[in-house]
């Protein structure tokens, strides 16, 4: 039975993450009383605190409510949280974020959008046009949307506009009637082992998709030819082979003007605001979910036109005659090869500072030549020490294991504060902060320093 109807109080551990605070917005929205715990306070979660969210920052069982239906955790919460093992032991339903999700999703059409990397951009991108359009939507991002200042809306339609996270592989969860995949690249290997696993767990998630429905995929995807559905369309900025691609592309003032060809129809003069040649592929798979719901031309351009990013995504911090400062949330190396592309496609060859943030020692250390490759691709690289979220240290995995596989001759590895007096001193042009630890809580300072 699904107990979404029954629920009147609900506990989240980890409420601060991007996808909890999405949920507890959500129950909020349904005039559920929502609590929850978190271990830094975060502009996330004083905004919910000022929507009427009860949250404590320190990790107490006599903190934690004992009334709760529903007690919900993220993965990032260690196993032996103490208020997790209290729930878990006097037998609260204790279930994870996915599960929720399972819940939500289970009478809606579902737009299901997954990737190793681009899916939180083209998720905000298609609900983002639902909305803009006037066709309406629920939406569960998994970052905050530039133009509503939110990761979470509601709508009388029932459509749901979800991220599908392969994390733990609980995009295997949902059942989509419109599924998006991305990209398929080595990730997560703590969780999957192999590339090849991370493969067969988005060829599982393609299956998923109901009967007669429709699947978006990036043309060129490795596994591609084992991706199906009754429909099926592949988009690609560049590949002309694709089913939908762009079509004379030009740069003007910073933003992007193109056509997008596909098979049997054609949009001229498509504007996109944001920096990025990614961009441009992601919002190719937005608005080919968009034709297939036969939404109109002209108000697919209108969205797209208006659209303003997500924050951390490309997200310019500083931008003037002197200096640039962009913020970015790549933390795969595929995610900053897209980035630093994307910078050389607006920037040409303007000398490049990239200060990059490792998150994860697993993730470090299985993709360590990968990373040295793409960073190599900037003109000067500061490294920050890794960022380990829910993860002890490995031995001999540090930043140095990156540094030392790098052909780049001006690269060095800093602490946050010794990087701030670099930048104080040096005032580069161009500055690139990236990663998904808490290098974001670092760019305010530096734009302050370059200023």
């Amino acid at each position: 039975m699904n107990p979404l109807a029954t629920i009147q109080k609900i506990y989240f551990i980890g409420i601060g993450g991007i996808g909890m605070s999405a949920l507890a917005r959500y129950f909020h929205a349904k005039g559920v009383e929502v609590s929850g715990y978190d271990r830094t306070s975060t502009p996330l979660t004083r905004a919910l605190e000022d929507s009427g969210i009860k949250i404590h920052y320190e990790e107490r069982v006599d903190l934690a409510p004992k009334d709760a239906d529903v007690v919900v955790y993220t993965p990032a919460i260690p196993a032996q949280h103490a208020e997790l093992v209290y729930y878990k032991e006097h037998g609260y339903t204790v279930v994870k974020r996915s599960d929720v999700l399972q819940w939500i999703t289970e009478s809606s059409f579902n737009i299901c959008v997954g990737g190793t990397h681009g899916k939180t951009t083209v998720t905000t991108m298609i609900a983002h046009l639902l909305r803009h359009s006037g066709y309406g939507c629920n939406a569960f991002l998994g970052g905050i949307s530039a133009n509503y200042q939110t990761n979470f809306w509601s709508n009388e339609r029932n459509v749901v506009v979800v991220e599908a996270d392969e994390y733990d592989r609980s995009f295997l969860k949902l059942v989509p009637d419109i599924a998006v995949i991305t990209a398929m690249d080595p990730d997560h290997l703590d969780i999957y082992g192999t590339a090849e696993e991370v493969e067969k767990a988005f060829i599982q998630f393609s299956q998923k998709v109901k009967p007669g429905g429709c699947l978006v995929t990036k043309y060129g995807l490795k596994r591609g030819a084992d991706l199906k559905a009754a429909h099926h369309f592949e988009y690609s900025v560049d590949n002309t082979a694709a089913g939908v691609h762009a079509a004379d592309i030009k740069v003007e003032q910073g933003s992007y003007r193109f056509d997008v060809v596909a098979e049997n129809w054609k949009l001229n003069d498509v504007v996109l605001h944001v920096g990025g040649l990614h961009n441009i592929e992601n919002v190719l798979a937005a608005i080919t979910v968009a034709k297939y719901l036969q939404i109109g031309d002209e108000q697919i351009k209108a969205a797209v036109a208006d659209f303003k990013g997500v924050h951390r995504r490309f997200e310019y911090a500083l931008k003037n005659t002197a200096h640039t400062l962009i913020d970015d949330y790549a933390h795969h190396p595929e995610e900053l090869r897209a980035l630093i592309s994307g910078v050389r496609s607006l920037f040409g060859k303007e000398q490049l500072v990239l200060v990059f943030q490792p998150h994860l020692f697993s993730r470090t250390k299985d993709l360590a030549d990968a990373f040295a490759e793409s960073l190599d691709m900037a003109d000067e690289v500061i490294l920050l020490p890794i960022y380990p979220a829910r993860e002890l240290p490995m031995e001999g995995v540090s930043s140095e294991l990156i540094l030392n596989k790098m052909k780049l001759k001006h690269k060095q590895v800093l602490d946050k504060e010794v990087m701030k007096g670099w930048m104080k001193e040096h005032k580069p042009g161009l500055v690139v902060m990236a990663g998904a630890g808490d290098i974001d809580a670092q760019v305010q300072a530096v734009k302050e320093l370059l200023l």
